[in-house]
Order: C-alpha cells, then sequence, then structure tokens
C-alpha cells in the first residue's frame, strides 16, 4: 500500500526507508534536497493531521444528518404509516358523511367566509367537519415521513421515490377534490370522486408498503400459471368496478352529508333499489371470480402464501356482503354504513395482496453476490 503524507502518525514525523533518507551521500545528490524534502512535507503533513486534531465541520449536526441513512425497520414503518393514514382519512371521511356534517363548514378552504376556524354558530358539524380537514395533515405527515425515508435509503431505489411522491401528489389533489365538493354543495359526483380516489392512495399507500420490504426492484419472479395471474387481473378490476358501484349506491341513498336546511341534498338520478341491485350483481361476480382463483391455485400446486391471501380475501368479501345485506334491510344505519366504508378500504388492501403474492422478488441476486448495485 502506497502511503502518503495523511497517513503519517499524529506527531508529524514519516519514517523513511534508508535507501531514499541516505541521499544526500549518493553521487549527483542536490545540497539541502533533504531539507527541502522536510520543509514542504512537513507542513502536509501537520496539515493532514490538523482535522482530527480539531473539531471539523465534516463531522457537525448538519453532516451526522446529510449522511444519515434509513435503518430497514424505519423504511418499513413508515411506508405502513402512510398506508394506515389513508385508510383513517376514509374512515373520518366517512363520518363527517353520515353525521350530516358535510357542509359544517360550508366554504373551502377556509371554514367560513370571515373565519378559518370553526365558530360557535357552526355547532358540531363545524368542529367535526374541520377536524376531518385537520387530519389531512396528519395524512400529510405520514406520507413526507415515508418519503423521507424513502429518500434517504440505500442503495436508492427509484420505485420507492416515485411511489411516496405520487402520494404526495395524492394528497394535495384530495384536498382540490374536497374544496370542489364543499363549493358545488356535496354534488354527489365530486363525493363520490373524492372516495374512489381515497381508494386509489389505499392501494397505492399498500404497494409502497410492499415494496418497502422487498430486498430489490429486480424483475419479479412468478408464483403462479400466466393464465391465474391474468385472472388476478381480472379480479381486480372486478373489485374496482364493485367499489364504484358502492359509491353510486350512497349517492343515490339518504346520506347526502348535508343536514337539514343545507343547500346540498343532491342525488344521482338513479333509483336506489337499482343502484343498490348492480352492486348486488357485482358482489356475485367479485365472489365467483375469487372462488374460481382458489380453485386454479389450488389445482395447479400454487404455494400457501397466495392460498392465504385469496382465502383471506373471500372471508372479507363474506363479512362485507353480511353487512351490506343487513345495513339494507334495516334501512342503512350510519354505524353500519360506517363499518361498511372500512371494509370497502380493507377489502380493496386485500385484493392487491392478492395481486402482489402471485410474483416476488429474492435476495441474492448475481448482480448483488458480485458486487454491483442493483438496478433501480
Amino acid at each position: 500500500m502506497t502511503q502518503t503524507a495523511g497517513d503519517a502518525p499524529a506527531g508529524g514525523t514519516t519514517k523513511v526507508p534508508a535507501q531514499a533518507g541516505s541521499t544526500a551521500g549518493a553521487p549527483g545528490a542536490v545540497p539541502g534536497a533533504d531539507s527541502a524534502a522536510a520543509s514542504t512535507a512537513t507542513p502536509t503533513a501537520a496539515s493532514a493531521a490538523e482535522p482530527a486534531a480539531g473539531a471539523s465541520p465534516a463531522s457537525g449536526p448538519l453532516a451526522r444528518l446529510l449522511a444519515w441513512r434509513t435503518p430497514p425497520a424505519v423504511l418499513t414503518w413508515t411506508c405502513f404509516a402512510a398506508f394506515v393514514a389513508n385508510i383513517g382519512i376514509i374512515v373520518t371521511g366517512g363520518a363527517v358523511r353520515l353525521t350530516d356534517s358535510g357542509l359544517g363548514c360550508p366554504t373551502w378552504p377556509t371554514c367560513t367566509d370571515g373565519s378559518l376556524v370553526p365558530t360557535s354558530r357552526l355547532g358540531a358539524y363545524g368542529v367535526v367537519e374541520f377536524t376531518n380537514r385537520m387530519l389531512t395533515f396528519a395524512v400529510s405527515v405520514a406520507v413526507g415521513a415515508a418519503i423521507i425515508a424513502c429518500m434517504r435509503w440505500h442503495p436508492r431505489r427509484a420505485v420507492l421515490n416515485k411511489l411516496s411522491w405520487t402520494l404526495f401528489v395524492g394528497v394535495v389533489v384530495q384536498a382540490v377534490i374536497g374544496g370542489i365538493s364543499v363549493r358545488t354543495h356535496l354534488a354527489p359526483i365530486w363525493v363520490s370522486v373524492h372516495m374512489l380516489v381515497s381508494l386509489g392512495m389505499v392501494a397505492l399507500s399498500y404497494v409502497l408498503w410492499v415494496r418497502s420490504r422487498e430486498p430489490n426492484d429486480d424483475d419479479p419472479t412468478a408464483t403462479v400459471q400466466p393464465i391465474l395471474r391474468r385472472l388476478g387481473y381480472l379480479l381486480t378490476a372486478g373489485v374496482g368496478a364493485l367499489l364504484i358501484a358502492g359509491t353510486i349506491v350512497t349517492g343515490s341513498g339518504p346520506h347526502s352529508g348535508a343536514k337539514a336546511g343545507d343547500p346540498g341534498h343532491k342525488r344521482f338520478p338513479l333509483s336506489p333499489a337499482n343502484a343498490t341491485q348492480l352492486h348486488a350483481d357485482l358482489v356475485f361476480l367479485v365472489v365467483g371470480l375469487t372462488v374460481a382463483l382458489w380453485f386454479g391455485l389450488k389445482a395447479t400446486g400454487a404455494g400457501p402464501r397466495v392460498l392465504t391471501t385469496v382465502r383471506d380475501l373471500f372471508l372479507l368479501l363474506m363479512a362485507q356482503g353480511v353487512i351490506g345485506y343487513v345495513q339494507y334491510f334495516t334501512h342503512l344505519p350510519v354505524l353500519l354504513v360506517g363499518i361498511h366504508m372500512f371494509g370497502a378500504a380493507i377489502v380493496w388492501a386485500a385484493t392487491w395482496r392478492v395481486l402482489l403474492a402471485m410474483r416476488e422478488r429474492k435476495a441474492g441476486t448475481a448482480a448483488e453476490s458480485q458486487g454491483r448495485p442493483v438496478p433501480a
């Protein structure tokens, strides 16, 4: 190994080999060359030792912060927190609608024309609506933490950065859609879009959480037969259609989100009975696809992991079906409708769990074993 001035001991003296150190007696040696070399080498060694002797800016708090790398547990938990927060905002948004507090703050982005926060005149309705608006900041914090964790992960994984930043864009879009919903007096089309974008963010945050636990971003390996993977795509599309139909049912039903006397009592021009029938038909289709997928996986010898995800989805669909029928025949009690909305978010996440279980990424790829970074 070649020794440099920076390798000198802290005392600033450098031991030179005997052959190199006796140049003064060698033929053709220049008188005073040793002293000249010493005069130039000594400051170099001393300057190299200075950062170690005193406090250096490179070792300060800012440098340590810039050099910080996300631990695996922090990456996983921040992404999971973003997933939970996006489900939570669906629950609180449902509470706003089911308590008729959708226009508790009659304008946006302020609560009233003259106040950022609700006034006593608005009562509990204003408090409920304004609290839900403030929870958007909680979602923003969770998503922001996930963004920081993904950006400080080493080695860099571009897919994590893209997914986390897309979530942030979704938060901004949701705030704007929420404002449009208020300014249009809870027009059912905008309320439905608000719900569907929230469900899209649930799927996106779930994918982010799953990807954060995978060892790399190499091309995944299929765990099922290609035809069953296509069936998984069809199932995912079916559940998506089911959720869209669910927002239509709600948009044609009695829970507009506005209280008596508010202008926001617009409904879809559909019979609630017909909308409910469409929703029920899609439920039967999705359940049939789920059963077919499970039997197909079983017949082809698929692993227990993917079989478990399909089984869990089936059980969740059964639970949702029971709640749906009970709420329909009991004239849509608020509590059951709220549970049904929460269940819709869980079913959607479980559907993506099935789809993502149909492939896997394994650690120890050829690129990793040769010390090369895995491509993002």
